[in-house]
C-alpha cells in the first residue's frame, strides 16, 4: 500500500489495514511514556510508577495551570512539561498509592474536547478514534445523551467529507415533498 494515496481513496480493506498499522504505532509509542493515562472529556488521570518503598515526602510533584513536574527529589523529573490544554489547579489532586504509584487526577478547562496528550512534546493519540465508554453516554439524560450521539455522528461524518444529519434531514424533507408534488421541478433547489 503507499504512503501517498489518500485515506478516502482507499479501499475499506486498506482503510482498516491503515488504521490497525497507525493504532499499533500508537500503543507502542503510549506503552514507552514512562507513565500511563486515560481521559474522560471532562479529567485526565496519570499514573506514574515509582520505585516500591516510596514516601510522599520523597516525592516533588508540581501542577500548575498548563504545566506539570512529577519525580523523585534530587533525580531528574520523571515527567516535565507542558500540558496540552490548560487545567483547573483547584479541582486537581494527587496521591502516593501502595508507594509504588503517583496518581495525578486533572481537572480540564474545557470539558468538551480530548487531549490528544498529557505533555505536548510525547507522542499523540489520534482523537478522532476515541471511543467515549458507553457507561458514560448512557449515564446521560435522554435528550443530553440524543444530542452526543447526534454531534459524534456529524463529527465522523464531515471527517469523511459526508453530510451532516440535518444535512440527510433536510435532504429527506425535500425528497417526500418532491414526491407529494411531482409538478414542480425542485432540481435546482439550493438547501440551507
Amino acid at each position: 500500500m503507499s504512503d501517498n494515496k489518500n485515506y478516502d481513496d482507499m479501499t475499506p480493506e486498506e482503510q482498516a489495514e491503515h488504521d490497525r498499522i497507525a493504532r499499533e504505532k500508537e500503543a507502542a509509542e503510549q506503552a514507552a511514556l514512562p507513565y500511563k493515562w486515560k481521559q474522560t472529556l471532562q479529567d485526565v488521570d496519570v499514573t506514574v510508577p515509582v520505585p516500591k518503598g516510596t514516601r510522599a515526602k520523597d516525592l516533588n510533584v508540581i501542577i500548575k495551570k498548563k504545566h506539570l513536574t512529577v519525580g523523585l527529589k534530587n533525580n531528574p523529573p520523571i515527567i516535565e512539561g507542558e500540558l496540552c490544554k490548560e487545567i483547573k489547579i483547584d479541582d486537581c489532586t494527587w496521591t502516593l498509592e501502595d508507594q509504588k504509584e503517583v496518581y495525578i487526577h486533572l481537572e480540564k478547562v474545557n470539558d468538551a474536547e480530548w487531549w490528544k496528550n498529557v505533555i505536548t512534546t510525547h507522542p499523540a493519540i489520534d482523537t478522532t478514534k476515541i471511543q467515549p465508554e458507553n457507561s458514560k453516554l448512557s449515564d446521560l439524560d435522554g435528550e443530553t445523551r440524543a444530542m452526543v450521539e447526534k454531534m459524534m455522528f456529524d463529527q465522523r461524518q464531515k471527517q469523511m467529507g459526508k453530510k451532516t444529519s440535518d444535512e440527510l434531514k433536510k435532504e429527506e424533507i425535500l425528497k417526500k415533498f418532491q414526491a407529494q408534488h411531482p409538478e414542480l421541478d425542485l432540481s435546482n433547489a439550493k438547501i440551507s
